[in-house]
């Protein structure tokens, strides 16, 4: 089958690998993308998988905190332009203090809570929309109650995180938050890594070592050795702690006496595809000329 110039640009920004390598682990595996990712792996040529969601909707994430309370309000605009406006802006604000204050625990029920101004959340937001010319959306709440500490982060209105540890981390809490809003690892620690992805990891360290003519003895250590590294990898206690790499932040919570029981992360848009567009043209069809 005819391998495209968008198929090896894909695997190339999601694997890593060179330009003739994507094309090469794109032709063994008819073109299947995801199957081309292992088998670069298996080769050695590839880390984990670098995809990430484009994001399509803009917006801002707003984070609020009362004692083991918390919550995370994500608001989307169309653009950029309006996600920085101050009556935007605003909005965002008072549906992240109204979450908190009544205790909703869905975007529906959120919609429906009254502001102080005696309108509903749903209410504000439709006015909004008329001001702002754009669909505003309340796309996402997450709500915790949390048997310990709750710090939290906000990163350029961006990325929100929570982070939840068995006492007050003071300021190392909101260093682990802001780690999470960097790294996004995908679990806690390695217990919480599923089996079926465990085992996938196995295999892939076997294939990388299998042909190197050492004793099994040797070879079990080996695999063992980068399976370890992998999954501390992909686990928040195990990675390099961004405030200082020396140690990992699971160093830098036990020396603070504090154990992380769980995190939260939320990013403006991720999971939605956006539609990109010419700004000529698009300019051109708004105003009738094309």
């Amino acid at each position: 089958m005819e391998i495209t110039a968008s198929q090896v640009k894909e695997l190339r920004e999601r694997s890593g690998a060179g330009m003739m390598e994507c094309k090469k682990a794109l032709t063994e595996n008819a073109g299947n993308v995801d199957a081309a990712i292992e088998w670069l792996r298996k080769q050695g040529l590839a880390k984990a998988d670098k995809k990430a969601s484009r994001v399509a909707a803009e917006g801002r994430v707003v984070a609020r905190i009362d004692g083991p309370r918390a919550v995370l309000v994500e608001v989307n605009s169309e653009t950029d332009f309006v996600a920085k406006d101050d009556n935007f802006i605003a909005f965002v604000e008072s549906a992240g203090d109204v979450a908190l204050a009544s205790g909703v625990g869905t975007v529906e029920a959120l919609l429906g809570a009254k502001l102080p101004n005696g309108q509903t959340v749903d209410e504000a937001r439709q006015a909004l929309v008329a001001k702002c010319g754009e669909n505003i959306q309340v796309r996402r709440l997450l709500a915790i109650t949390s048997a310990g500490h709750v710090a939290s982060y906000v990163h350029g209105g961006r990325i929100g995180v929570l982070v939840e540890t068995t006492s007050d981390a003071g300021e190392l809490g909101r260093g682990i938050a802001m780690h999470v809003a960097a790294m996004n690892p995908p679990y806690l620690s390695a217990d919480d890594v599923p089996a079926e992805i465990v085992a996938s990891e196995k295999d892939i360290a076997l294939a990388q070592v299998k042909d190197l003519g050492k004793p099994a003895e040797v070879l079990e250590k080996m695999i063992s050795g980068k399976l370890r590294k992998t999954l501390s990898e992909m686990c928040l206690l195990g990675q390099p702690y961004v405030v200082d790499p020396n140690q990992t932040v699971e160093d830098a919570s036990k020396k603070a006496g504090v154990k992380i029981l769980a995190f939260h992360r939320l990013a403006v848009g991720e999971g939605i595809q956006k539609k990109i567009e010419n700004f000529a043209d698009e300019v051109m069809k708004q105003a009738g000329l094309a």
